[in-house]
């Protein structure tokens, strides 16, 4: 509902959610289908909900209704919002558990894992690419280069084109325990009109942990989540916004994350990047895959596997 119509990350995000639903129910990964609301604190703000529903619509999501304050109260009952738009096909997954799954299945259809190994260099052959680590160089006929952070050095080392990550850093706070019976789903705001985020929301965990985040900072460090991080204080009134009363008691510091952004702070979107590349025909560009890549990700991997198979 938030993204372009047309694009690959609404396009993916949408075939995506039932592969997954479906990969973590046949492999038994501890998920819910908890529902989502994106709330508005006023009316003002109801036109918003209207347009996100009306985009959401028209790129093949399901279920999305608009719900007044009666329809909020029975499902988040300490939420303050006078409307909302539900989603009720959100869940979430126990990320860990659905990581372990998708390296078991790797391995399944032969993958071989070298967790801890850098790529030092490679070369374009006449049949392929040589990559070469620390410890070896591997013959390769095509290379996916899905490294995050790290796509644009890894193209560069592949002779691939040239392209540049904006790392930006996002932090999290959660609810203190005592607190976090009173979010039972997902919690959005209306998404930053920057582009940049989604907005500072709660979600709940698996485990029922309640998260508040992720707040948005580009920098120019790839590999830094801990320097200069923002104070706890920082997360109230974000958190207030939707769940009136609490205060800096009732929240704990949480992890941060870096997302590799393809597009610099001064513009709003970027695609993700699924393409063979272009100075490079046996490297496959899988770059930029940030939100909403949990839910795209095995419409993702189809996308990589076709382009793997129209190759050979």
């Amino acid at each position: 509902m938030y993204y372009p119509t047309g694009t690959l990350k609404t396009r993916l995000c949408v075939e995506g959610r039932p592969l997954l639903y479906e990969f973590c129910r046949d492999r038994g990964i501890v998920h819910s289908r908890c529902g989502k609301l994106v709330v508005a604190a006023s009316e003002s703000e109801v036109a918003q909900l209207e347009t996100l529903r009306a985009r959401g619509v028209a790129n093949g999501v399901e279920g999305l209704e608009i719900v007044d304050r009666a329809f909020i109260a029975r499902r988040e009952p300490a939420v303050n919002a006078v409307a909302a738009l539900f989603s009720p096909m959100t869940g979430i997954v126990e990320a860990e558990g659905l990581i372990r799954a998708l390296l078991q299945s790797a391995q399944e259809a032969g993958a071989i894992f070298l967790p801890g190994t850098p790529i030092v260099g490679a070369e374009q052959t006449a049949g392929g690419i040589l990559v070469r680590t620390e410890h070896e160089t591997i013959a390769a006929r095509q290379v996916v280069n899905a490294a995050g952070l790290y796509a644009d050095d890894v193209s560069r080392l592949a002779g691939g084109e040239s392209f540049a990550i904006y790392p930006c850093r996002g932090e999290y706070a959660e609810l203190a325990a005592p607190k976090r019976s009173s979010i039972n789903g997902l919690i959005y705001p209306l998404p930053h009109g920057t582009g940049h985020g989604l907005g500072v929301h709660l979600t709940t965990s698996t485990a029922g942990n309640v998260w508040i985040g992720p707040t948005v900072r580009f920098q120019s460090r790839k590999d830094d989540y801990e320097n200069d991080r923002l104070p706890l204080e920082a997360f109230v009134e974000p958190t207030r916004a939707l769940l009136p009363g609490v205060t800096v008691a009732d929240l704990r510091l949480s992890g941060s994350g870096i997302r590799p952004k393809l597009h610099p702070p001064h513009e709003s979107f970027a695609d993700f990047m699924i393409r063979r590349d272009r100075e490079n025909p046996r490297l496959i560009q899988a770059a930029g895959i940030e939100s909403p890549g949990l839910t795209s990700c095995l419409a993702v991997g189809r996308m990589v596997a076709d382009l793997v198979h129209e190759f050979d």
